[in-house]
């Protein structure tokens, strides 16, 4: 079961809780503001959430993420890449929405995890594999599940009829657009694909725009 818990700060992001159906173990991926209502949304649906997953090192995917990890007792886990987003404020653009001085987040609590890397719950058939999807930021990776239904959360990567922004530091659009087309595309036709900022779309729908042929 997957449920979209959307969270308000300066921009609205999709975090999500992605949970076994015969368990009510669960992911938390990306969240990025309102940890009071991720919790909330946790206990909610009677769930134990296991891990928060982070796709990127944005502040609207991480501002939360140590208060839902206190709150819960859960481990922090991202790709290896995001320690220099987690330690830089302007990297992780919190300078800019939470000024003068940002927010950073302490190496020592947070699991880092290789490419290729498979997260699987402790009580639950849920497994998700972490897929470096660099571009929109040097650090993205995308979360794609081990188990039918096909889908992946894919943070700021791709878009519903659009991808992510390049113009941030550590972005770079050749690189977005190349993690897109191989990385993305090439999963199955209907794998849906769960954004930070769009409703959800699938890879044959993405296919066909234009600006990826």
């Amino acid at each position: 079961m997957i449920y979209v818990v959307p969270v308000q700060g300066p921009i609205l992001t999709n975090s999500y809780l992605y949970a076994d159906d015969a368990t009510k173990h669960a992911f938390i991926i990306d969240p990025g503001f309102e940890p009071e209502r991720i919790v909330a949304a946790v206990r909610d649906k009677g769930l134990t959430a296991e891990r928060i997953l982070l796709t990127h090192g944005h502040f609207d995917h991480i501002s939360a993420a140590q208060g839902v990890a206190q709150a819960l007792g859960v481990p922090i886990c991202a790709g290896e890449r995001s320690r220099k987003y987690f330690a830089d404020p302007t990297y992780n653009l919190s300078n800019q929405f939470f000024p003068p001085d940002g927010f950073t987040i302490p190496e020592d609590e947070v699991t880092f995890l290789a490419d290729g890397a498979v997260i699987s719950l402790a009580q639950g058939s849920l497994a998700l594999r972490l897929t470096p999807t660099p571009g929109h930021t040097e650090d993205g990776v995308m979360y794609v599940a081990e188990t039918e239904p096909h889908l992946a959360f894919v943070g700021d990567t791709i878009f519903r009829a659009s991808y992510g922004a390049t113009h941030f530091p550590g972005g770079d659009e050749r690189t977005l657009l190349q993690s897109i087309q191989e990385r993305i595309l090439t999963l199955p036709d209907d794998t849906y694909l769960l954004s930070g900022h769009s409703e959800p779309t699938t890879v044959g729908e993405e296919k066909g725009r234009s600006w990826y042929q």
